[in-house]
């Protein structure tokens, strides 16, 4: 009887242990991905982004929290020619159901469109957990001027020393779902690879 009891109370507080071993892993799981949203949430921008964040429409920003922050990705707008004004604008409107956190324009303007720490409605199923960078081009080669480009590089680094990410959590659209974009560096692997090392050297240096 008495072997019974201990017997009985062994499993007990062996079952105890592991309810509170798992409770503790939740909360240290959970705390690893809200800390960087904290970060986030809590950001400056730099002086040279103009914030202009889009009302929530239950659209282009529904005002949903980003549950944790895994990739960076670039796309490029699908109206070669437009401003980071226009299509910042076009997010505002009734019909957009499509957004990003930034857009970078021709003359390497950036525009802050949705808080850093909410989805942006730009990649798919993997809105909720990246930040969305847009950036314009003048033409259907899809290719970035300089002014765009060096924005696009100085913002990212800006992005990945906040968040403490390296550059291979700089992704494009195509890597999440095959579509050509952007454009260029679907279609010219290595000039993707020489922006990220771009990326790298600009945050040594800066």
């Amino acid at each position: 009887m008495r072997q019974s009891k201990r017997n009985s109370k062994k499993r007990i507080n062996r079952l105890v242990v592991l309810f509170l071993f798992a409770l503790v892993s939740c909360l240290v799981w959970s705390a690893i991905k809200f800390i960087p949203i904290l970060i986030l949430k809590n950001a400056t921008v730099p002086d040279w982004v103009d914030v202009q964040i889009i009302d929530i429409d239950g659209a282009s920003r529904r005002g949903e929290r980003l549950e944790g922050l895994k990739d960076i990705v670039i796309h490029y707008v699908g109206n070669p020619g437009t401003t980071a004004q226009q299509n910042r604008n076009y997010y505002s409107n009734s019909d957009s159901e499509v957004s990003a956190h930034f857009n970078i324009g021709l003359d390497g303007e950036v525009i802050q469109c949705v808080p850093l720490d909410e989805k942006s409605s730009a990649s798919n199923w993997r809105n909720n957990n990246t930040i969305s960078i847009e950036v314009s081009h003048p033409d259907e080669t899809g290719q970035f001027t300089e002014a765009s480009y060096y924005s696009l590089v100085r913002l990212t680094a800006w992005l990945c020393d906040l968040c403490h990410l390296n550059v291979d959590h700089i992704i494009r659209h195509y890597d999440i779902s095959g579509k050509e974009c952007p454009r260029y560096y679907v279609q010219h692997e290595d000039e993707w690879e020489q922006f990220k090392a771009d990326v790298a050297q600009y945050r040594k240096s800066d």
